[in-house]
C-alpha cells in the first residue's frame, strides 16, 4: 500500500513538521466489511498505536507538538483543511486513514451527519492540543523536532508507509494544484 505524501510549510500559527509528510491511505479498510470501527481500531491496536478514541475531528485548526496522530474514518466523509491556512483541503471517505505527524495542522470544514472517526497514537505521551493561537511557537516547534518516527506504521504494521516515507530530512512543501477538490 503506497499512500499519498503531503508536506507542508509552517503556517505561522501552525508550525507543522519540517521533517516528515502527511501520508493518506485510500482502501486501508473495507468499511463495507464488518463493521468499520471494530476495523480500525484492531488493525492500529494490532500495529502497536494505542490510546484510541471514537469521534469525529474538531471544526478549528489544532495540532499536536508532543506525538503523531493516525486518524481511520470508519463511517461517512469529512471535508478536512490540513496543514493551515495555504494547506490543502481533502475529503476523506469510509475506509481511508491519515497519519497526522506532530505538528501538523487539521480541521474539518464539513461532514456528514454520520462521520465516525478512529484516532490513535503510538506510544509514548498523552497527545497535547493545541490551537492556532495563543502557544509559545519556539516551544512548540521544539516538541514537534523532538518527536521521532515511531517503530511501526499504523496501517502497515513493521514494513512500508512511514518506515519507507518518514526520515529526518526537511521536507519541500507540495504543490496541490487546487486541493479542494482532492478526494480518497
Amino acid at each position: 500500500m503506497n499512500p499519498a505524501q503531503y508536506s507542508f510549510g509552517d503556517a505561522g500559527g501552525i508550525p507543522n513538521n519540517p521533517h516528515f509528510p502527511m501520508l493518506v491511505y485510500s482502501n486501508a479498510i473495507d468499511p463495507l466489511a464488518g463493521d468499520p470501527a471494530i476495523a480500525f481500531e484492531t488493525l492500529f491496536s494490532r500495529n502497536g498505536w494505542d490510546k484510541g478514541w471514537r469521534n469525529g475531528i474538531f471544526d478549528y485548526a489544532h495540532y499536536h507538538s508532543n506525538t503523531h496522530e493516525v486518524l481511520g474514518i470508519a463511517v461517512g466523509s469529512a471535508k478536512v483543511r490540513f496543514g493551515g491556512t495555504g494547506g490543502a483541503v481533502l475529503t476523506v471517505t469510509a475506509g481511508n486513514a491519515v497519519l497526522i505527524p506532530a505538528g501538523t495542522g487539521h480541521e474539518r470544514i464539513s461532514c456528514t451527519s454520520d462521520l465516525l472517526v478512529i484516532g490513535f497514537y503510538p506510544p509514548g505521551p498523552a497527545p497535547d492540543l493545541i490551537g492556532e493561537t495563543g502557544s509559545d511557537l519556539e516551544k512548540m516547534r521544539s516538541n514537534i523536532n523532538s518527536v521521532g518516527r515511531p517503530s511501526t506504521d499504523p496501517v502497515t504494521g513493521a514494513i512500508g508507509g512511514l518506515l519507507n516515507l518518514w526520515n529526518r530530512s526537511p521536507q519541500v512543501s507540495t504543490s496541490l494544484g487546487n486541493p479542494t477538490n482532492t478526494e480518497f
